[in-house]
Order: structure tokens, then C-alpha cells, then sequence
């Protein structure tokens, strides 16, 4: 699918034709639409697929009359019913007239753009969106991972009385997103490195801030997902020894029961094989003086494990 933007009277507006300075957005675009766009464009049709490859690792290439960005971006992915996180690519290519940004899927950063929704944006002024997206980007990183960071206390309260494996799983995915992160926002940190050094991309005085915005928010988003990484890690050590105990003290508790229950079984059994010489054998009120001294046995043995606290 392919998407026209341009900028008319400070506002942002979606428009059938491409003309300079618009911005052109393709999402999971077809076989068809790359090489409609390569020929008229004279963009390479392998730099237009790149992002759709989820295995693509972010990078600049400078090409003689385009430059493209790749960097990961957090998405949502759906599994068994649940939503968990990973990254996907995405391409922001710069012509000398017009800027194109490719993805497999519609994504947050690029919608609050298409919605109007990001203040100071202009389809025309190519530096500042690159920068712009790259801030929403990290931003859209601090906020799934602050979600992360919720949702792992949700487990943990969980798991704090659970005997199962399904909350231990439900970290170790949350841990693997964490890894995601953290290897996407390791590999975009090169990529802003690099492009401070990049000259095909203009700097202008005015974008400083925001640049040095997107580098410390960058940043951040690595120090908390490695933060949240080493506390999961610890969290699913910790927890798994704590199921294995609680799964115990369960084990302890039927044993115990089957311990007082089989007292009443075992003189059961003893009176079933009808020996006269038996205690209360010839009474007529044999049978009840049998069942209450099983269950004063059994009252006894259960008295002294509670005081044992086996129970």
C-alpha cells in the first residue's frame, strides 16, 4: 500500500500524486509497487525490500542520489490470544526531492505523523522528520518497555502462590522482548552515531536540540531495558525455586493426610477379617466403639503433625 503525504498550509495532508517535498509512506507494499517506485525514482529495488526482511539489521547506506536509514522499531505481536513485543525495520530513504519510509506493518511512529498528532512537522523539511521520527521512535520504546515493566508485576504477584509453569512463561517472553529491545537499541545507537558523520543529510543549527533529544532518549530506552532484562532474569531464577517450594509444601500437606487416613483404613482392615478375639468383637456396640477410638487416633496424629506444622 502506498501512501502520498505533503505538508499545505502548516498542516498535513494525504494527496493522490507525488510531487517535491511530499512524503511518501509504503506499508508491506506489493511486488508491483516496489518496481513502480524503483524505476521512477531510481531507487534500488533491494534497498526497498530491505525492511520488509525482519532479520535486516539497522545501517546507512549512502547511494549517489538517494540515502536510506534502517533502523528497528517496537511492535506488537499477537500469540496464543496474548500481545507480546518484538521489532521490526524500517526504512527511511531521502531523495533530493522527496523522503519515502517503508515497513511491513502499520506502526505507531509513523501513524501519529500521517494523524497529525507531532508538532513542528513539515514533509518538506527532510532532516528534521528524519529526526523526528527517530525521537518517536525511542519514545515508543520507553513506553513499551514501561508496559513491560507492568505487566511483569502482574506476573509476579502471581506467581507468588502458583505451582504452574504458565507464569514462568509469561516472563521468559517478556525477557526475550527485553532482548529484542535491547539488541534493536543497541544497533540503532550506531545508526545515530553514524549519521551525525553522514554529509548527505543536511544539519541545520536549528535541529540540534532535537537531535540530542533523540540520543538521550535513545539511551535511556538502553538503560532501562537493560535494567528490566537483569531484574527478569533475576525474577525468573528467584521464582522458579519459589514454585518448586510451594509445589512441595503441597506435597508435604497430602502426605500428611494420606498419613491420618490411613489409620482409620488400617483398623478397618483389621476388624474386616471377622476375628472374635478382637476388641468390642462380640458388643453389640462394637461398631461405633471402632469408629470413634479411629478417629480419636486419628485426632491424636493430626494434633501432634500440626504441631509439627506438617500441616
Amino acid at each position: 500500500m502506498i501512501k502520498i503525504f505533503r505538508t499545505i498550509e502548516g498542516s498535513i495532508h494525504q494527496v493522490n500524486e507525488a510531487s517535491e517535498g511530499c512524503w511518501i509512506a509504503l506499508v508491506n507494499p506489493t511486488a508491483t509497487e516496489i518496481l513502480d517506485i524503483a524505476k521512477e525514482y531510481n531507487i534500488e529495488q533491494d534497498d526497498l525490500r530491505a525492511p520488509l526482511d525482519e532479520e535486516e539489521r539497522s545501517r546507512i547506506e549512502v547511494e549517489d542520489n538517494y540515502t536510506m536509514i534502517l533502523v528497528d522499531i517496537p511492535t506488537i505481536e499477537e500469540r496464543n490470544d496474548k500481545e507480546w513485543y518484538v521489532t521490526i525495520p524500517l526504512s527511511i530513504i531521502i531523495t533530493e526531492d522527496i523522503i519515502f519510509t517503508v515497513c511491513l506493518e502499520d506502526t505507531p511512529v509513523l501513524s501519529a505523523f500521517m494523524d497529525g498528532r507531532v508538532r513542528n512537522f513539515y514533509t518538506y523539511k527532510k532532516t528534521r522528520f528524519i529526526l523526528q521520527i527517530l525521537y518517536k521512535n525511542a519514545t515508543m520504546y520507553l513506553h513499551y518497555l514501561r508496559i513491560i515493566d507492568k505487566k511483569s508485576e502482574v506476573v509476579e504477584r502471581k506467581l507468588h502462590g502458583s505451582t504452574r509453569n504458565q507464569e514462568l512463561i509469561e516472563l521468559l517472553e517478556l525477557e526475550k522482548s527485553l532482548v529484542y529491545f535491547t539488541t534493536s537499541l543497541r544497533a540503532n545507537e550506531v545508526v545515530l552515531e553514524k549519521l551525525l558523520k553522514t554529509e548527505s543529510i543536511q544539519r541545520f543549527p536549528e535541529d540540534e536540540d532535537l537531535l540530542e533529544d533523540v540520543i538521550i532518549e535513545n539511551k535511556q530506552a538502553i538503560e532501562m531495558a537493560n535494567i528490566y532484562s537483569g531484574i527478569l532474569s533475576g525474577m525468573m531464577d528467584a521464582f522458579a525455586s519459589v514454585i518448586s517450594n510451594n509445589l512441595n509444601i503441597v506435597m508435604k500437606f497430602l502426605a500428611t493426610v494420606t498419613i491420618v487416613m490411613a489409620i482409620p483404613t488400617m483398623i478397618f482392615s483389621a476388624y474386616g477379617m471377622n476375628l472374635n478375639w478382637l476388641p468390642f468383637a462380640q458388643s453389640q456396640w462394637g461398631f461405633f466403639a471402632v469408629i470413634g477410638l479411629s478417629l480419636l487416633i486419628s485426632m491424636i496424629v493430626a494434633i501432634i503433625f500440626s504441631k509439627k506444622d506438617l500441616f
